[in-house]
């Protein structure tokens, strides 16, 4: 179950469900990896713009129904994976920091700190630990109860923007495209990692830690493992600002050995 950073589909393409799920994505190769591609013994039901309760549709309840129905849940299941959190609103901010980038995106207001007041990203301040295991909670009592032999694991982000830094750098075309006040989407991106984290403790669930396995590689680093917004691989196996199919190769192969598969 996630969002575009699970199914990292395609501009384009589509499928019966409005969902497109490439190859490429990291669950995809981790099946792949695990010699589960291709049997009814792996079920993905990501999807971007997925969200834990955020808006009517692809959120993680509505994900889990999915899922149930083509019988993904039983005694048999051996591992459930969650990455969802990225698309949600929180705090009083409508704002949301995907599917829409306006805000990195607007080179004259900027994306500072004053963006979540202003609507136009998340509140960063009413992220937390437990905020994120009470939003999640359902999903996770509810796949505990009827798969109770898997690892429920809760999958963090990849390196996008490094943290600690108040700039965005995006890969467009040759050259980049530098968000010089980024302050606020960082601080985001940062306290989602945080509340992640906390989250899985507080639950009592697995984290993976997708962050520490992609370090150094986000946009416009020497070796980016995150896609630009007018690269091939952003058209046809991954999306603007998603992980590249190498990186999801990454994600895949240490979540595989976490577990043990």
């Amino acid at each position: 179950m996630g969002d575009s950073f699970t199914a990292t589909a395609p501009i384009l393409g589509d499928r019966g469900d409005g969902c497109v799920r490439p190859p490429t994505s990291w669950p995809a190769q981790l099946a792949d990896q695990s010699a589960l591609g291709g049997t009814d013994r792996f079920v993905d039901v990501s999807c971007n713009g997925g969200t834990i309760d955020t808006g009517d549709g692809y959120t993680l309840v509505q994900q889990a129904r999915k899922a149930a129905a083509v019988g993904a849940f039983g005694p048999e299941t051996r591992a459930v994976t969650i990455q969802a959190g990225w698309n949600d609103t929180w705090g009083a901010s409508p704002g949301r920091a995907f599917p829409s980038v306006d805000c990195l995106l607007d080179l004259v207001r900027g994306c500072g700190l004053d963006a979540a007041d202003q609507g136009r990203l998340p509140d960063y301040r009413a992220v937390s630990g437990q905020a994120f295991a009470d939003r999640v909670r359902t999903v996770v009592e509810y796949v505990r109860y009827y798969a109770p032999n898997a690892r429920v694991v809760l999958v963090g982000y990849p390196e996008v923007f490094a943290g600690g830094q108040s700039t965005a750098c995006i890969q467009v075309g040759g050259g980049t495209a530098v968000q010089p006040n980024a302050s606020g989407y960082i601080t985001y991106l940062s306290a989602l990692d945080t509340a992640q984290r906390e989250a899985a403790r507080i639950l009592g669930i697995e984290y993976f830690d997708s962050l520490a396995v992609t370090a150094g590689h986000g946009s416009c680093t020497s070796d980016p493992w995150i896609g630009g917004f007018t690269g091939v691989d952003s058209l046809y196996v991954g999306a603007p600002i998603h992980p590249t199919p190498h990186g999801n190769a990454v994600v895949a192969s240490a979540l595989r050995s976490q577990l043990a598969i």
